[in-house]
């Protein structure tokens, strides 16, 4: 099977933009590759280098999460990325070949810069952190990695780095890494902008069921709506959105009754409230196997060690041609 990479940042609790944006194709894919799912802590480092103790918690978090929204450990190699130095060592060897220039113009860099506002990320490893996600791809021999289009150029960089090595040393060593677009559905934040945990306009997946229903009922809706019976616009509606993503085979009908009055935001409200607590009750019901948070905490890093001792595997086979095209010991 053709191999895939693909890894989060642990830099909080994941929510439902994640699930529908990355959780349920990374279940989908295991069927069609071999996947390499990584706890990408070195880049969740360098934006909470100030907090590293959060970063511990959030990788067990978030590997729960994982699990419970279908990621196979028998069938895909779930590990964490300070597990493998071999990361930082193939990182160190494309910084040097890589030109500054090709990493100041990767656009989600200032991007990163303006979300991140309040915490000092102007920093060497930070402004280097596309070079070390080449690194991650590269590492593995990646034939695919599953991206949103905001991520196109990241990839790109990743290719442009590997043909430079390839000129450099006079022979492949890498598979040229494709994009596999997915179909990220748009699921906006809570207060209507885009959705990130640095402006607190998410809903966690192992929320509980008061937690949602508070959220989802302090959400924006239609603000040309002002009465019931006023027609509704659902292709703007915040909450309309949420119902287009989450339920796909159903929503027109909902889009419907809004548009024509038959129904009104607060039953759309109470209604997707309750639909976002039966679709997360996996996440909330996957904790519970654990008497206690350490057992969880003690099951995820068994996971995690065993995921590491293949990645290795391969990692130090890869690192081990790497140096010998340069003439390094190893």
């Amino acid at each position: 099977m053709r191999r895939l990479l693909s890894g989060m940042r642990p830099t909080g609790a994941l929510h439902l933009g994640h699930l529908a944006g990355a959780l349920a194709n990374w279940r989908r894919l295991q069927d069609e590759y071999e996947c390499f799912f990584m706890v990408a802590d070195y880049h969740a480092l360098m934006s909470e280098y100030e907090h590293p103790q959060r970063i511990r918690e959030s990788s067990v978090e978030n590997v729960l999460d994982w699990l419970a929204a279908g990621v196979d450990p028998k069938r895909s190699v779930i590990f964490r990325q300070s597990d493998v130095p071999q990361h930082l060592e193939l990182f160190a060897i494309l910084s040097i070949v890589t030109p500054l220039g090709w990493v100041e113009r990767v656009p989600t860099y200032k991007e990163q810069l303006r979300e991140l506002q309040g915490r000092d990320v102007a920093t060497y490893g930070f402004l280097g952190y596309p070079v070390l996600q080449a690194a991650d791809i590269l590492l593995y021999k990646a034939h695919a990695v599953p991206v949103g289009e905001d991520q196109l150029p990241h990839l790109e960089l990743t290719r442009e780095i590997a043909r430079r090595l390839h000129f450099l040393v006079k022979r492949e060593l890498f598979p040229e890494p494709q994009a596999l677009l997915t179909e990220s559905a748009r699921l906006g934040g809570t207060d209507g902008r885009k959705m990130s945990k640095s402006y607190g306009n998410t809903i966690a997946l192992a929320a509980s069921p008061e937690e949602i229903t508070k959220s989802v009922q302090n959400m924006f809706t239609d603000p040309a709506r002002v009465k019931m019976s006023d027609p509704g616009h659902p292709q703007t509606c915040n909450v309309c959105g949420y119902w287009k993503v989450f339920e796909p085979q159903g929503y027109q009908r909902l889009w419907e009754e809004c548009a024509t009055a038959k129904r009104g935001c607060v039953q759309n409200k109470r209604e997707l409230a309750e639909a976002l607590v039966a679709l997360t009750e996996p996440f909330r019901a996957y904790r519970k196997r654990f008497k206690a948070p350490s057992d969880a905490a003690a099951e995820v890093e068994r996971l995690l060690q065993e995921g590491a001792k293949k990645a290795q595997a391969v990692a130090q086979q890869t690192m081990a041609e790497v140096k010998q095209a340069f003439g390094l010991a190893g």
